[in-house]
């Protein structure tokens, strides 16, 4: 049993998500977990709020407006408590997406969601979207992974990717890890206080991402 047992999550259900392999393996890591499909069902706020995602940024923030939560993330963000956005669910934590035209995210981090580059830094296309394992990268800004989510993983271990945007954030001190494709630099996690935000899908990387759910609840 995970010495994480028993923490109680509450997973956001807006129509597109990864939900069920994020739901099963937050409870393979002892979680409880409750998900919720609309923003009137949460009258106290969760201790731990996941945020999953998959498809496009204008798409997942219409449905987050269309049940509510937007303005429950908003609040739920005041509180200081563990929150963890995934894929989509991280993108729409910023200022701005790009994803077929510009498009107003919830403003928690400072930033943008703009193309992942078409060529490598040798000038050679690549393919897009950018699929499969990629090493996570230590920033430049960040001294270690010490109390964040991402405090069990070692630098040069790989998380599965698939995307064809990923986040800019304005500040270099958000920028939790980094990955490269073909020399590329792409950041892959971001943190904020207490708010966490992962490019990569932590509940299809195998053992290294049940580490980083594992993290998450224990913050």
């Amino acid at each position: 049993m995970s010495a994480a047992s028993g923490k109680p999550v509450t997973v956001i259900d807006y129509g597109i998500g990864n939900l069920l392999n994020v739901v099963r393996a937050l409870r393979h890591c002892g979680a409880e977990v409750t998900v919720v499909d609309h923003a009137s069902q949460v009258t106290v706020m969760p201790d731990r709020l996941v945020l999953p995602g998959v498809g496009a940024f204008a798409d997942g923030m219409t449905e987050l407006k269309s049940r509510g939560f937007d303005d429950l993330v908003k609040r739920y963000a005041l509180t200081e408590r563990p929150f963890l956005g995934i894929c989509v669910g991280a993108q729409m934590l910023f200022d701005v997406g790009e994803e077929f035209g510009e498009h107003a995210g919830l403003g928690l981090i400072p930033g943008r969601v703009m193309p992942v580059a078409a060529a490598g830094v040798d000038g050679k296309a690549h393919r897009i979207p950018h699929i499969g394992w990629s090493a996570l990268a230590l920033p430049v800004a960040r001294a270690s992974w010490d109390k964040t989510v991402l405090a069990h993983v070692n630098p040069g271990e790989p998380m599965y990717f698939v995307h064809s945007f990923a986040p800019v954030p304005e500040n270099e001190e958000h920028r939790l890890a980094d990955t490269f494709y073909d020399g590329v630099r792409i950041c892959a996690a971001v943190a904020r206080g207490s708010i966490y935000g992962c490019q990569f899908h932590p509940e299809r990387s195998a053992a290294h991402g049940l580490t980083i759910l594992s993290g998450f609840l224990e913050l």
